[in-house]
């Protein structure tokens, strides 16, 4: 059995948490991050980036542009959904330009930094309803319910985000939502209970696997087109 560290009530684990309001598995993580973190201390920086961004700069395809992959995306979070009580209808229309919404989001916070309010207010507009995402008349509703401190069309805004996304690149980060917690990047919805062992403090996180992980050679590779 691996062996677990009493937790320190007084440390305070600082968190960033990677999103895109493109992805689902965004909004279902940012549900159920609270419940992973109960009984912790901790803060929570929340980044809107461009997921496109991660796409172009890893040479991928998003789930929703891969054929099957993007019905079964579909199927799959419905259901985790309702796995886990989570409000969710699929928007009118998906994927969708999302950079109009990242920007809002960005504009709301300070030095480019969403409360959890605002991100909750977005991914909500994206994920329940079942409306149009990008449709600018709800645009311009949300954009004046938030009133946001900057221009979303501001050059400092649009230099904000992507400043956001470049720095999860070099952190490493390929999708989202993904956590950081120091070097540590804890990707995905599944990923929250392993996110809460480690901040418990499981020497597992402190063990050879983690590292070997990273170290494993690949014995074969795809060949460019």
């Amino acid at each position: 059995m691996t062996a677990r560290a009493a937790p320190d009530p007084a440390r305070l684990h600082e968190l960033t948490f990677y999103f895109d309001v493109i992805s689902p598995y965004a909004w279902l993580a940012f549900q159920q991050l609270p419940q992973a973190l109960e009984g912790l201390s901790y803060s929570v920086d929340y980044k809107p980036l461009l997921f496109a961004g991660l796409l172009k700069h890893h040479g991928q395809l998003g789930p929703a542009e891969i054929a099957g992959k993007r019905e079964w995306t579909y199927r799959q979070v419905l259901w985790l959904a309702h796995q886990h009580g989570v409000e969710l209808q699929l928007p009118a229309r998906h994927p969708f330009n999302p950079l109009p919404l990242l920007r809002l989001a960005v504009a709301c916070g300070v030095n480019g930094l969403p409360n959890r309010h605002v991100c909750e207010t977005l991914l909500r507009h994206v994920w329940c309803g079942g409306a149009d995402a990008a449709d600018e008349s709800r645009l311009a509703q949300v954009t004046a319910l938030l009133a946001p401190q900057r221009a979303p069309g501001s050059t400092e805004v649009k230099a904000d985000l992507k400043a956001h996304t470049d720095e999860a690149i070099a952190r490493g980060v390929f999708g989202v939502p993904t956590i950081a917690v120091g070097d540590k990047l804890f990707w995905g919805l599944d990923a929250l209970p392993m996110l809460r062992a480690c901040l418990m403090g499981d020497d597992w996180f402190e063990g050879p696997q983690w590292e070997a992980a990273g170290r494993l050679e690949s014995g074969a590779a795809r060949p460019k087109p």
